[in-house]
């Protein structure tokens, strides 16, 4: 089964923004945003997602991309 990527930290380079600066315009903590730019999510509220979209000037699939190759979460298969 496939798996959905964030790839907030590709966006983040390209915009040249940093954590600390997206974190203030968008109100999720610096920790919570570190862990959805190394993937350590497994859900993302669409109201955060929208967030992100807008203080990036961003579209939702520059940010989210799915790889069915990759691996899912071993506990969400059981």
């Amino acid at each position: 089964m496939g798996k959905i990527i964030l790839r907030l930290d590709r966006v983040m380079a390209d915009r040249k923004i940093s954590l600390k600066e997206l974190s203030e315009r968008v109100g999720v903590s610096n920790v919570n945003l570190s862990k959805m730019k190394t993937g350590k999510i497994s859900a993302i509220r669409f109201s955060t997602l929208e967030a992100i979209c807008e203080a990036l000037n961003c579209q939702p699939g520059d940010v989210l991309e799915y790889d069915p190759n990759a691996a899912g979460d071993p506990a969400e298969e059981e």
